[in-house]
């Protein structure tokens, strides 16, 4: 597996109808620890997010490689369960994955990737677990009723937590200490939180 170091850009996936809000967090505190955040589109048009931003993605899908990145991120989008629009984003996924190269699924994301079969064999969690099953996978006695559920390289989470905590344990931002802090700032509303996290 490459090092962090030699592959310091981190892939969002930018779709119409993505979901603003369930990767801020985690590409904000990715981007203020080193790495670089490249947006990835089907094509290099603009695209429309939920929330009506315009975002000009700066590669195509087909221009993205495992071997350039640290992390593929995969928000939730209307279009996950409109037809086989962002298949292609599934297929990625396995790609990378295959490559050992660390996948975060959010919410509807997670079904596109049972439709893809990634969770047929390892833990996982989404919005429901009949969210899922509506799928057909044969991942069902894999599922975990929690916020986020890591194994080895994929990270798998629903629509009312951030992804950030398992991002950042997973590729080593931040030690358990800082980690825990972030949480409790972020999650809990914490301000003692602050100090641990800022501190050096």
């Amino acid at each position: 597996m490459t090092s962090t170091s030699a592959r310091a850009a981190v892939h969002l996936a930018v779709y119409d109808t993505l979901a603003d809000w369930e990767t801020g967090y985690t590409t904000a505190f990715l981007a203020r620890n080193g790495y670089r955040v490249r947006t990835v589109g089907p094509e290099r048009e603009p695209v429309t997010t939920m929330g009506g931003l315009r975002v000009q993605p700066d590669l195509a899908l087909a221009e993205l490689r495992p071997e350039d990145s640290a992390l593929l991120i995969l928000p939730r989008a209307g279009l996950w369960d409109a037809g086989d629009d962002l298949a292609p984003f599934a297929r990625a996924a396995r790609a990378f994955l295959d490559a050992e190269v660390p996948v975060a699924a959010i919410c509807g994301a997670t079904a596109g990737l049972a439709r893809e079969g990634l969770l047929d064999d390892r833990a996982h969690t989404s919005a429901v677990s009949f969210y899922l099953a509506a799928t057909g996978y044969g991942g069902g006695a894999h599922y975990v009723d929690a916020d986020a559920v890591t194994d080895g390289g994929l990270i798998t989470a629903g629509p009312t937590e951030p992804v950030a905590r398992e991002v950042f344990g997973l590729l080593g931002v931040y030690g358990p200490e800082k980690l825990g802090a972030w949480y409790r700032l972020f999650h809990d509303s914490d301000p003692s939180a602050y100090e641990v996290l800022e501190g050096e």
